[in-house]
């Protein structure tokens, strides 16, 4: 059968500017065909750096440049190291073994890979300022209020595991996937810190409520983790004072 790509041209809304698809051609047919050489090289021409940034300023999604020392920029890194970071704490709760083949641990897996995507919208939405942003692009970066109802939604259902907290705990003892999470717990509250400091103007405040559930979360996530592998969470002892 013969074959030929067909690029197509995409709406805005799905982030894309095109997409390839294969169609089969009549037999016979004497349409021309895709060089394999030259299509390689196409792709090759898609480059991870694009050197605009070369001088110190990089393009908010509203088509602004700013310098990369700006506040946006730095509410997006710490965004960025956080996404990260939870990437670290899945890989790693996903070589645990028997205990992420039990129900609650394959929808943990689900869910923080959940987060790590929309992470990526808290990004867009921080990237495209209310107040200098045009319209189209404030409503494509919007971010949708349900998403911190879904958080708080696992933070009940993981809790309803656990013993009730009586003690402040270290952030350590329950494992290794625990202390992860225990550190992108604290990156988070960083990312908020660092979103929030952009100003009322620029960030939509369901941006900052979802960082803040998020960081408690996290913090109840690292107790279930090590509630799933059987670990013991260490609790935290009050200094001796002298008399």
């Amino acid at each position: 059968m013969l074959c030929r790509v067909v690029w197509h041209q995409l709406p805005k809304q799905t982030g894309r500017c095109a997409a390839a698809s294969v169609v089969a051609l009549p037999r016979l047919a004497k349409l021309p065909l895709v060089n394999p050489t030259a299509f390689s090289q196409q792709l090759r021409t898609m480059k991870v750096y694009t050197k605009t940034g070369d001088k110190g300023t990089s393009q908010l999604f509203s088509g602004e440049r700013r310098s990369k020392d700006d506040s946006v920029f730095m509410a997006l890194g710490d965004t960025d190291e956080l996404n990260a970071q939870i990437g670290v704490a899945l890989t790693h709760f996903q070589t645990l073994g028997v205990e992420t083949t039990l129900r609650p641990g394959l929808e943990f897996q689900a869910h923080l890979e959940e987060i790590q995507s929309r992470l990526f919208d808290v990004g867009a939405s921080v990237a495209t300022p209310l107040s200098s942003a045009g319209q189209s692009k404030i409503r494509r970066a919007e971010f949708e209020p349900s998403n911190v109802t879904v958080l708080e939604t696992w933070i009940d259902e993981m809790d309803e595991h656990l013993e009730p907290l009586r003690n402040f705990i270290l952030p350590s003892g329950g494992g290794m996937t625990s202390c992860h999470l225990h550190v992108a717990r604290a990156v988070c509250r960083r990312a908020e810190r660092r979103v929030v400091s952009i100003g009322d103007e620029d960030v939509d405040p369901v941006v900052i409520q979802y960082l803040n559930r998020l960081s408690d979360f996290l913090f109840v996530a690292a107790r279930f983790v090590a509630f799933l592998e059987g670990k013991t969470e260490t609790i935290w002892k009050k200094q001796d004072k002298q008399a």
